[in-house]
């Protein structure tokens, strides 16, 4: 007689092992996510907007649209800066100082003074390649317009040359392109000057002489 078959053991699935590690790491990365998002919204709610320069502006010059920008800063409360909503005020007014690019503006960077101010004149003069100096005049130089020894009688050559002193307030045109170029050099003089330097200037034998750039 034939005994019964033994019944087959089924194996008990083995239990799914809890990763408590990558649990841990998920819940660090959500955290440290929140964490920034809040720093970040911090910064940009402090942050403010700004006028700043987007090329040098020299000192005296007009300030254009195309000389500012705004900027996304954090501000230290003793700048006194230009709002960025303020931008439009500032284009038709002149640089009090020298603005280097990407520096913020400020209420000292401007001023509304209208060149030139009373009692003042402003003279164009048309000065050759070999006359100017070396370097590359800029709004408040202060300057001498000399006569040439063409102008000095012969009778008379150790005559001091005639010269008048002035302030650069803009130049225009290049003194680098060639024997006979000139550079028109706008200056500011007294009004009691401005007659004499203008028909000095309308000989075209002058020369320039830069005595110093103290602001």
């Amino acid at each position: 007689m034939n005994s019964a078959p033994s019944p087959v053991a089924v194996p008990t699935p083995p239990r799914a092992r809890r990763r408590w590690g990558l649990f841990a790491a998920m819940v660090l990365v959500v955290a440290l996510g929140a964490l920034g998002n809040a720093w970040l919204l911090a910064s940009t709610t402090t942050a403010q907007e700004v006028v700043a320069a987007r090329s040098t502006i020299e000192r005296g010059s007009l300030i254009t649209r195309e000389d500012l920008m705004t900027v996304r800063v954090e501000l230290d409360p003793s700048l006194q800066t230009v709002p960025g909503s303020d931008l439009a005020d500032m284009v038709g007014q002149r640089a009090a100082l020298d603005v280097a690019a990407g520096s913020l503006i400020t209420a000292e960077s401007v001023t509304e003074t209208t060149i030139p101010p009373d009692g003042y004149s402003l003279v164009g003069i048309g000065v050759a390649q070999a006359r100017m100096p070396g370097v590359t005049l800029v709004a408040g130089d202060q300057i001498r317009v000399v006569a040439t020894p063409q102008l000095v009688s012969t009778t008379d050559s150790d005559a001091t040359p005639v010269s008048v002193g002035a302030v650069v307030v803009g130049t225009q045109g290049s003194d680098a392109t060639g024997a006979g170029a000139q550079t028109i050099v706008t200056v500011q003089v007294p009004n009691a000057d401005a007659t004499s330097l203008a028909a000095l200037a309308a000989t075209g034998d002058v020369a320039v002489v830069l005595d110093s750039r103290e602001r």
